[in-house]
């Protein structure tokens, strides 16, 4: 069973999921899945993006695949932010740990005065993004 941390009642993050856990993930209520894991990066036994697209849709919910290694681009935080804003919610957003896709969710409210809520909520979820603090 995949590990699912709430970040707000809108937004959660999990490490690598497989098809075998979007039944799981679509019964605890979530209506968006989105991919921040690219295919391959964890060699062949890593689930594939398209499979779990699949399940999702046959379960009826939407699949964003918004795929990056390292620290995410202005482009890569513009993408997730109109997902965020544009897909039905609530919405759990997985990568490899879930650390790259918490990092995403806090950097697309940068600027806007909210730093230290966000670390304080990142870290109610189990991440330190303390060291995002100046960024936010």
């Amino acid at each position: 069973m995949v590990e699912i941390r709430k970040v707000t009642d809108g937004f959660a993050v999990a490490p690598q999921i497989g098809p075998d856990d979007v039944e799981a993930i679509a019964a605890a209520g979530y209506k968006t899945i989105v991919a921040n894991r690219p295919d391959g990066e964890g060699g062949i036994t890593q689930p594939r993006m398209g499979a779990i697209r699949t399940k999702a849709e046959e379960l009826g919910l939407a699949f964003v695949a918004i795929p990056f290694s390292g620290a995410p681009t202005p482009e890569i935080l513009e993408r997730i932010g109109a997902a965020l804003a544009e897909a039905p919610s609530p919405v759990l957003a997985y990568c490899r740990t879930g650390t790259r896709s918490i990092t995403a969710w806090a950097l697309t409210h940068a600027g806007q005065g909210m730093g230290e809520e966000i670390v304080d909520t990142a870290a109610g979820a189990g991440y330190d993004l303390s060291s995002l603090r100046a960024l936010l």
